[in-house]
């Protein structure tokens, strides 16, 4: 029962994170800016806890350190990808870090797709084609061009990848220490993006600083009970549970952002999570 109230307080704080951090980009705040604040922010509420962290070995220290790296990366481009696209659009995009895996699968471990896994793949592919008939550019490869798109998918792989070294660091000491350690190490990060990009901080106005507060505070339990989940379930059926969020995600964008084509939508998104637990549980 705890583990479903996790994936539900998951599922609803993601997506509405996703709505903070699009409107604080729409009101022209820089998706490095918003990645460090949130990160930062999140890291200042940890100093009290600090005190709590057990001794933090090499292996431990690795993992949470590349996951903080993995980490940023993939909630900068989110954010970026976020700033100019659909919610409605972006979000069921998530399903296919299921496909992902298994495209790795294949290449690294020599794990050949079930009958199951071809349907869910077909199913994928299905529902993307119900939601990007919807765009100018429809289900095509000039899709892919769009930069909204392409950095959805970046962030989709390197979340992808964050997930099994937040893993790690939580077999090897707990849920706390591996959420303190993550903010931390994403703060690190996110500063060191944005020395690279030479991003100066805005000083936020009011209503930025509303809006920044709703994403920390979205971002920290969306983390939170993302560890609590990973700590009780395998992380590839974990990811497939998360997969809801994409529905949620329609209707907010829909709803907040008066988004179109809410029923083919909706119908896409439906069809493309039920092939994500497709693959991820019946591989």
């Amino acid at each position: 029962m705890l583990s479903i109230i996790a994936v539900l307080i998951r599922i609803i704080s993601n997506s509405l994170s996703n709505v903070f951090q699009k409107r604080l980009t729409k009101h022209g705040m820089n998706p490095l800016a918003v990645n460090f604040y949130t990160y930062t922010g999140l890291s200042i509420l940890c100093l009290s806890l600090v005190n709590k962290l057990p001794l933090i070995t090499n292996e431990i220290f690795i993992n949470a350190t590349a996951g903080g790296f993995f980490g940023a990366a993939g909630n900068y481009y989110l954010i970026k990808s976020l700033r100019n696209g659909d919610l409605s659009i972006l979000g069921p995009i998530n399903a296919y870090k299921s496909l992902v895996a298994m495209f790795f699968a294949i290449f690294l471990a020599g794990e050949i797709p079930s009958a199951a896994g071809v349907l869910g793949i077909f199913l994928l592919i299905t529902g993307s084609y119900i939601i990007f008939n919807t765009t100018e550019e429809g289900f095509s490869l000039k899709l892919l061009k769009r930069k909204d798109i392409k950095y959805r998918i970046y962030a989709l792989i390197f979340t992808a990848i964050e997930a099994v070294f937040i893993k790690n660091v939580i077999t090897n000491s707990n849920i706390l220490t591996s959420f303190i350690l993550w903010c931390f190490s994403g703060t690190l990060f996110a500063f060191i993006l944005l020395f690279i990009y030479k991003i100066k901080l805005p000083k936020p106005d009011k209503f930025s600083l509303a809006l920044l507060c709703s994403v920390i505070l979205s971002a920290g339990i969306m983390q939170f009970s993302t560890n609590f989940v990973f700590e009780r379930m395998n992380v590839s059926y974990a990811l497939a549970l998360f997969q809801l969020s994409a529905v949620l995600n329609v209707i907010l964008g829909w709803k907040i952002f008066r988004e179109k084509d809410l029923i083919k939508k909706l119908a896409g998104s439906i069809i493309m999570v039920i092939g994500s637990v497709v693959i991820i549980i019946f591989k």
